[in-house]
């Protein structure tokens, strides 16, 4: 098999073409979404009486009606007519309680012309089967699992991994269970004249009665690895029909495909917890007279007038022990909303603020060293503070703190070499937890490398993974596009000049590789965002170096839009600002703003900023009003 990687833009950015040659069996297949093949075109779906029902917050098919769903095998097995040696099954399913001597199907391969199963997976009273006929022999093969529990009215996510005469079940990614079989799996199922069925067995009787999310055959591994760890492990996706993925609070201006129906319980008192799993649940405002409803992160108002921004006032003034050049919001459940600020002094530190009676108010001094960012970031359940230290005197490093639930405080965790540190970023890619530090320069260095680390989960440290080229790095921004990865660093100055290239990178065969160069004029700091589906990317630029003359600090800053036909991010608006610092992008109701802080302007560093521009001790807390 030749694989022939290329980049590409038409929405899925990255891609492979692989030309197949002629093989059996068929053991090297991508994943087959088996429930999505099977689901009917939408002037077919009437017949099938089907209905998407949403329960806890997830969206699930009801089979129904005398048509079943079905499909034949050759519409997956295209280069062969064998069942793989070697696979593994993800079902998603929320299975009602099942009466004792009840089977039924969660999906069938059945040969058309003698009706024969060739194999199934059926569930029963608390009992999983996998159903095989061997080759060359009469009568089924049974492999089943017992006090499993599946038939609870819950969503549960089963892994069913097939290797030689070992099969093992791994049910909402807890511990697995191996059973043996008294014979290995078929090397030459033929699949030849099979169709496969969709909860059922081709027959009325043993139709599956709960709801049916997800039904994926991975030929060739076990898919574990790729669903597991996850933060909704009875809910982990490798691949779910798109039908079931779209959020149903948005209006379906094509028509509903399916008959829909959803579990609604509207709470009345205090703001009830939302998340996942009350999606699409409704509460009742008493005290505001509003309506409002669960979108899986937070709580969004049905009958209320949206808000609109009307203009920003001062809140709070925080003395803080020197000049803060950055600050980082963060919550900790239940402890309650947190600030840190990155403070330049060594004495006392840097302050950790806590918000209290509607103020932020000091909490803890941490000790730093000409602290320039903080990132907050978790892993697992484990909570995480890294301060950018970029006083270059020996040992150059940076500091990962800890929240130790039981001090209630950030203890000490590890301890990294850094160089110059302007800025960490913090990013997952495929349940994989990176750091990426921002090292500005060594001595009069400032072509050096920056670091990638990855979380080693056996060690539960930090170690490097990649290095990247950079000069004299300021920010990282971690953005993602579909279902790929980007990385972006603004770089300030190589030894000679500010103008030169920040670089975008993309991750490709596990390693991130070059995507973009784009020009920028002493780059502080990059901020992507999202509007109605456009991809942008704004950069600040703090200032242009003249050989000839002084410096330029009122220069335009641009943001780039990506380009899904030139496969490039391309500029959209300059704006003019006074050696920027940094981006936001925020969102008050409908409307979007993009604010600047402005730092300097070649005279003065008094400059108009929305956000807070460190130039002094005092910063500022301020507040949006709205009408």
């Amino acid at each position: 098999m030749l694989a022939h990687h290329c980049l590409i833009f038409t929405w899925v950015l990255v891609t492979s073409r692989v030309h197949n040659q002629s093989w059996r069996p068929c053991t090297d297949l991508l994943p087959l979404d088996l429930l999505d093949r099977a689901l009917p075109l939408p002037r077919q779906a009437q017949h099938t009486q089907m209905q998407m029902v949403q329960s806890k917050g997830s969206r699930g098919l009801r089979l129904g009606g005398a048509m079943a769903l079905s499909f034949h095998a050759s519409q997956i097995f295209i280069n062969c007519d064998y069942f793989p040696a070697e696979f593994s099954l993800v079902a998603t399913v929320k299975i009602p309680k099942l009466q004792p001597k009840t089977n039924q199907y969660i999906f069938s391969l059945v040969e058309e012309t003698s009706d024969s199963l060739l194999l199934g997976l059926r569930v029963s009273n608390n009992h999983l089967h996998f159903i095989t006929m061997p080759t060359g022999k009469r009568g089924r093969s049974r492999l089943s699992y017992k006090d499993i529990g599946l038939d609870d009215n819950r969503w549960h996510t089963m892994v069913l991994a097939i290797t030689g005469p070992y099969a093992t079940l791994t049910l909402d990614c807890g511990l697995p269970l191996q059973l043996k079989q008294a014979q290995s799996f078929p090397t030459s199922l033929s699949t030849r004249g099979s169709r496969f069925y969709i909860g059922s067995r081709r027959r009325w009787r043993g139709r599956f009665s709960g709801l049916l999310r997800q039904l994926v055959l991975l030929p060739g591994s076990d898919a574990t690895p790729q669903l597991c760890p996850t933060s909704y492990p009875s809910l982990a996706e490798l691949s779910i029909p798109q039908v079931l993925t779209s959020t149903p609070l948005l209006p379906d201006h094509q028509g509903q495909v399916y008959a829909y129906e959803a579990e609604t319980r509207v709470t009345v008192g205090n703001p009830p917890l939302c998340s996942r799993t009350e999606h699409g649940q409704l509460w009742f405002n008493a005290q505001s007279k509003g309506l409002l409803i669960c979108d899986g992160l937070s709580w969004r108002d049905l009958l209320q007038n949206r808000e609109r921004l009307d203009y920003v006032e001062d809140y709070q003034d925080l003395y803080t022990g020197s000049e803060t050049f950055d600050i980082e919001i963060f919550s900790i459940r239940p402890e309650g909303l947190f600030m840190a600020a990155a403070n330049r002094d060594s004495r006392p530190g840097s302050g950790i603020y806590k918000w209290s009676n509607g103020l932020f108010q000091l909490y803890q001094n941490i000790s730093t060293h000409k602290a320039q960012a903080w990132k907050y970031f978790t892993v697992g359940n484990m909570i995480f503070l890294v301060v950018a230290n970029s006083r270059e005197v020996e040992p150059e490093v940076s500091i990962i703190f800890r929240w130790n639930k039981r001090q209630r405080r950030f203890i000490r965790y590890q301890t990294l070499k850094t160089h110059a540190a302007r800025d960490w970023e913090a990013f997952i890619i495929h349940n994989q937890s990176f750091l990426v530090v921002a090292n500005h320069r060594q001595e009069s260095n400032h072509n050096i490398q920056s670091v990638i680390y990855r979380w080693n989960p056996n060690t539960k440290l930090f170690e490097v993974n990649q290095t990247l080229s950079t000069s004299g790095a300021y920010d990282w921004e971690f953005f993602t596009v579909g279902p790929y990865h980007f990385l972006a660093v603004a770089n300030t100055f190589d030894g000679q000049t500010t103008t030169i290239s920040s670089t975008i990178y993309v991750w490709v065969n596990g390693r991130f590789q070059t995507f973009q160069n784009i020009p920028t004029l002493g780059a502080t700091d990059w901020e992507t965002f999202q509007i109605n589906g456009r991809f942008f990317l704004a950069v600040a630029n703090s200032q242009k170096v003249s050989e000839h003359g002084p410096n330029v600090y009122s220069i335009n800053s641009t943001v780039y839009e990506l380009n899904m036909l030139t496969q490039s991010f391309i500029p959209f608006q300059d704006i003019l600002t006074h050696s920027a610092v940094d981006w936001e992008f925020f969102s008050v109701g409908e409307e979007k703003f993009l604010v600047v802080a402005n730092s300097h302007d070649g005279i003065s560093y008094s400059q108009n900023s929305v956000v807070y521009s460190a130039t002094s001790r005092l910063s500022k807390v301020f507040k949006l009003k709205t009408y």
